[in-house]
């Protein structure tokens, strides 16, 4: 093969990939959190009741990532069965209009993002080093962000229109299908990069100790301590300003910041250390969550949006690597073992803002809570 053809192909994976995490992400896992404030106009949501939508979809996403341990399928299959899945569960999120059916949805969701997010991060990464582009990584995961944006600017847009939840969901449920159709011939099975079978075989376990262990609570302490504002702020920003051409706007935001910083990492690990930059990624982030605390109005909620969708894949990407720099040759182990922690801090904290809210508290308690465990988790790594 050619420089050039190599060069093409390497795009084309690395293209494929940013869709499928698009998909994955910014509609599978996160299509909910703008649609929330619709969902509370029109189908009377609580904010109780998001919680627990939310973290439905969180557990789905744990059950899909435990599931990838043992049940070993091929990675195009993986992902090709996830985006089907994604595209099913959110158009039939705007034909049913019962909580419990809403439920398992969102579950059924979240295991087939988790799916693709795994299968994807493998299928890619082990493809673009073969093709000699392995800096193309980043437009890879720059597909979270992408997505996220793409979902909240549609529904900003249908906000504006008048449309509803119901038809909401339809529409990212179709632009779902369709998105996942136009990478679907490129999704080619392949052979295997020479020394993935190792890589594989080292994912059984790790060898714990107190720095292994330290990762992994700071990692669970991320998820906790991000997932709170991912959710919630576009419900926030309607609590301020009820117009949605000003309050919809929380949620674009946060996914082009997360887009962003990732296309920005690699010139910031050219600066500092990954260590260092996971540190910072935290302290920013509570910033941003303390804003709304300290700071009523909607200028400081778009703040928390830029500050928290800036350094959220930031965190996502250090961490990893540092887990892989600690594990060494054991490093598939404890990768896995953050991505569990930081689920398992995902479902905790919506279900947190459940609590919070229903024992009468608001918003600003939560947050507090999820700003302390960022602070706390980033003296931890120093």
């Amino acid at each position: 093969m050619t420089a050039h053809a190599a060069g093409r192909r390497a795009l084309a994976v690395a293209l494929a990939g940013l869709i499928a995490l698009a998909v994955a992400i910014g509609i599978g896992r996160f299509a909910f959190t703008p649609i929330l404030p619709m969902m509370q106009e029109d189908a009377g949501v609580s904010m109780a009741m998001g919680g627990w939508l939310a973290s439905a979809n969180y557990v789905g996403y744990l059950a899909g990532a435990l599931s990838v341990i043992w049940w070993r399928i091929g990675a195009t299959t993986g992902i090709r069965a996830g985006l089907a899945a994604i595209g099913i569960t959110t158009l039939a999120m705007g034909m049913e209009h019962h909580v419990a059916v809403w439920l398992a949805l969102r579950a059924l969701a979240g295991v087939a993002s988790a799916w693709v997010l795994i299968y994807v991060s493998a299928w890619c990464l082990e493809r673009l080093a073969a093709l000699g582009r392995p800096a193309l990584s980043n437009t890879v995961f720059a597909g979270v962000g992408a997505g996220i944006a793409l979902a909240g600017g549609l529904c900003l847009a249908l906000m504006r229109a008048g449309a509803g939840s119901a038809r909401a969901w339809i529409v990212l449920g179709l632009l779902s299908v369709a998105l996942s159709a136009v990478i679907w011939g490129v999704l080619g099975s392949g052979a295997a990069p020479h020394g993935a079978s190792a890589e594989r075989a080292s994912a059984g376990g790790t060898d714990w100790n107190r720095e292994s262990l330290r990762l992994v609570v700071c990692y669970g302490a991320f998820g906790f301590g991000y997932i709170i504002p991912a959710t919630f702020l576009p419900a926030m920003a309607k609590q301020v300003i009820r117009d949605p051409l000003v309050f919809g706007w929380s949620w674009p935001l946060f996914g082009a910041a997360a887009m962003g910083s990732t296309l920005a990492t690699a010139m910031l690990r050219s600066l500092v250390s990954n260590r260092r930059l996971w540190v910072a990624s935290h302290l920013v982030m509570a910033l941003g969550i303390a804003l709304p605390i300290v700071w009523s109005g909607i200028v400081s909620i778009m703040l928390a949006a830029l500050f928290v969708g800036g350094t959220f894949m930031v965190a996502t990407m250090t961490g990893l690597q540092e887990a892989r720099e600690v594990g060494g040759v054991r490093a598939t182990g404890l990768m896995a073992a953050l991505t569990s922690a930081f689920a398992l801090g995902q479902i905790a904290g919506p279900i947190s803002v459940s609590l919070v809210v229903g024992a009468g508290g608001n918003f600003a308690a939560a947050l507090a809570i999820a700003c302390a465990a960022l602070v706390v988790s980033a003296y931890a790594l120093t």
